[in-house]
């Protein structure tokens, strides 16, 4: 009985501003050349492998989607931005008032680099697949002319509005039929008026507790000019500048993107651009594992515990999906 060959397991980095960018690369059996597939994480204090120290479990999905795309023929490389990973403390130090969309998008810049430079990578055939935020800054790699450019873009949990847009309406949400809703509703808009403009600004001190919280991520020092530059970014301003074949993938079960809110401004899009493909897996939570909960039950605390949890696995139409997606893309 024979048994398949091992995937090839390295761990690789490339240096960006005197700081090591750590990655992991699998190589599947042969000589290639193989097409390929760089992850980008999402929001905060994500690594490579889609863990955060904000929530509990290490079964991260971008290591799992790696094994599974490269079981399928595909060199997969999945990296630590510098804010995350097992250097998190000491980057995030050195990058004190430095984190820009700039730096993240010379991130994915070098991911992309390091797997041209491979003799056993097609670098015609290389596709990005990015999760949440993450598919910003896949855009802003392959909008802005890169050296080398993406044959795709898979951007999963993607959202279609702008970050000021969708906490502008979960605000009003919690202030509707609030006493005295209204006017802190038109503080809130001042106070981010002000913001946008890159103006001084002080959080209205009437203000329920979660506002503050949001106002003092938004304007911490440490965390600008980035948290400045997310805020403004409208996704599907960017994605309609571009011609790469994308598929956007929401999952159903997903509480931190909207499938309808969201999907229906990427079908506007889809109407007018055929190179957008939109796939919505009925049971896929925000990182592609499988959710068996119907949606009407899921809190926010107990959604999120469960996406890395040690039990949990990926969602097979997602995977099913991406793997459709990738053949037909070299049709």
């Amino acid at each position: 009985m024979s048994t398949a060959a091992p995937q090839q397991e390295h761990q690789v980095s490339w240096v960006l501003d005197d700081i090591p960018v750590n990655a992991t690369l699998l190589r599947p059996p042969g000589d290639g050349p193989f097409p390929a597939v760089v992850f980008v994480a999402g929001s905060g204090p994500t690594d490579r492998n889609w863990n955060t120290p904000l929530l509990p479990g290490a079964n991260g999905s971008a290591a799992l989607l790696a094994q599974a795309l490269t079981a399928s023929g595909y060199v997969t490389l999945r990296y630590d931005k510098r804010p995350s990973g097992p250097h998190v403390m000491e980057n995030a130090q050195r990058l004190m008032g430095m984190i820009s969309m700039q730096g993240h998008t010379d991130e994915l810049a070098g991911a992309i680099q390091l797997l041209a430079a491979l003799p056993d990578v097609d670098r015609q055939r290389i596709v990005i697949l990015a999760n949440s935020e993450g598919c910003i800054h896949a855009l802003n790699y392959q909008l802005h002319t890169p050296a080398i450019p993406c044959a795709g873009l898979i951007l999963t949990a993607a959202p279609a509005r702008p970050i000021s847009a969708v906490v502008r309406s979960q605000v009003a949400a919690q202030l509707a039929g609030a006493p005295g809703g209204d006017e802190l509703l038109a503080a809130f808009d001042a106070f981010i008026q002000e913001y946008t403009a890159g103006r001084p600004i002080q959080a209205d001190e009437r203000f329920p507790e979660g506002m503050r919280m949001l106002i003092l991520g938004l304007t911490a020092p440490g965390n600008q000019p980035f948290a400045r530059e997310l805020w403004v970014t409208d996704p599907a301003a960017l994605l309609v500048e571009l011609s790469t074949p994308t598929l956007v993938l929401i999952g159903k079960k997903d509480i931190q993107v909207d499938w309808q809110a969201d999907g229906s401004v990427f079908e506007a899009l889809a109407a007018q651009h055929p190179h957008i493909t939109i796939i919505y897996p009925e049971n896929a939570n925000h990182v592609l594992k499988h959710e068996p909960r119907p949606r009407a039950q899921l809190t926010a605390a107990d959604a999120v515990a469960a996406y890395n949890a040690e039990e949990a696995v990926l969602d097979p139409d997602s995977v099913t999906s991406i793997r459709s997606w990738l053949t037909t893309l070299w049709l």
